[in-house]
């Protein structure tokens, strides 16, 4: 079963790349995109496959395997169903960290300040949670130390929305904030997809420890699992993923706490198996929403992050709903 839904979901983000390379405000037949990559086709047509798309392709299923698989990860060590990275205040970290490259203006030096600053940010932020937990990696310290962060980094932004230098300078962060991969190069690929693999790495390396976990804390002990290890894998590979992806394409919601809950029953609610499922889901996930913000024409673009919560508040509906009728 758990090898059925991994082939679907490999053949899932294989049509969601082939989507985002041919859909958007021009579509491109899949003939023209073959000549275009073997050079028989126009220029423009190769500037839009190779320059435009496929590094906005690339980042969208990129940052949805990370925002799933953290979500998966954090749900699986917490043992709480309602666990997501911004639990840990990487996200939101990340967002300031951005916020203040628009603030200060470094982010008109060149396009790679943006992402730096928000992965160090992250980075910075989830070494004080673990800091403030103890290292013990206990699920309450964790909680009660991110939260902290979170709502630390939360105001800070919101101070720097609020001592804006100007209107236009409040206008971009606020638009960052809502999440887009629109005129993303493929600097910004290269940048970000070295961090969020090494957060994939520390993240898929506690699939054994997370079954266990699922009988207990003590239990796995019992087995020899290094709790502290575990925690501080799975701590520091979401805020380098989350970190990375949260810094290039700004806040994205809901997915690294919905795509979990929906794939959960598929996997027989092992949390090591939902890893590769949700890392897979999540890119299929924000793969969709990113064709659907090109192909939908609203005057602008919608932003992604607005249409990730859109899509998440219905999926959160009909799981209550099952779950009060069970």
């Amino acid at each position: 079963m758990k090898f059925r839904v991994t082939i679907f979901l490999v053949i899932l983000v294989l049509a969601v790349f082939l989507a985002g390379m041919l859909l958007g405000p021009v579509n491109i037949s899949p003939v023209n995109a073959v000549k275009a990559v073997l050079g028989e086709e126009n220029e423009l047509v190769k500037l839009v496959l190779i320059e435009i798309r496929l590094p906005r392709v690339i980042l969208s299923l990129a940052i949805g395997a990370s925002l799933g698989l953290s979500g998966a990860a954090l749900q699986g060590l917490l043992q709480n169903p309602l666990a997501e990275p911004a639990l840990l205040g990487a996200g939101p970290a990340a967002a300031f960290g951005a916020v203040l490259a628009f603030y200060f203006g470094w982010s008109d030096l060149t396009a790679l300040v943006l992402p730096l600053s928000g992965i160090g940010a992250a980075l910075f932020a989830t070494t004080l949670v673990w800091a403030l937990a103890g290292g013990r990696g206990k699920p309450e310290t964790i909680i009660l130390a991110g939260v902290a962060i979170s709502s630390i980094a939360g105001s800070l932004t919101a101070c720097a929305l609020n001592f804006a230098p100007n209107p236009f300078a409040a206008t971009e962060i606020i638009f960052w904030m809502m999440g887009s991969l629109a005129d993303r190069s493929i600097e910004h690929v290269l940048l970000s997809l070295p961090f969020m693999i090494v957060g994939w790495m520390l993240l898929f390396s506690v699939r054994g420890p997370l079954d266990a976990l699922a009988l207990g804390a003590e239990t796995a002990s019992s087995l020899g699992i290094n709790m502290k290890s575990v925690s501080f894998r799975v701590i520091f590979g979401t805020a380098i993923a989350v970190g990375a992806a949260t810094a290039v394409a700004g806040v994205v919601g809901f997915v690294g706490l919905a795509v979990p809950h929906i794939l959960r029953p598929f996997v027989g609610h092992r949390p090591g198996a939902l890893l590769i499922a949700s890392a897979l889901g999540g890119a299929v996930m924000l793969g969709i929403a990113d064709v659907v913000v090109r192909v939908v024409s609203v005057g602008s673009e919608l932003k992604l992050g607005v249409l990730t919560s859109i899509i998440g508040f219905p999926l959160f509906l009909a799981l209550i709903l099952k779950l009060r009728s069970s």
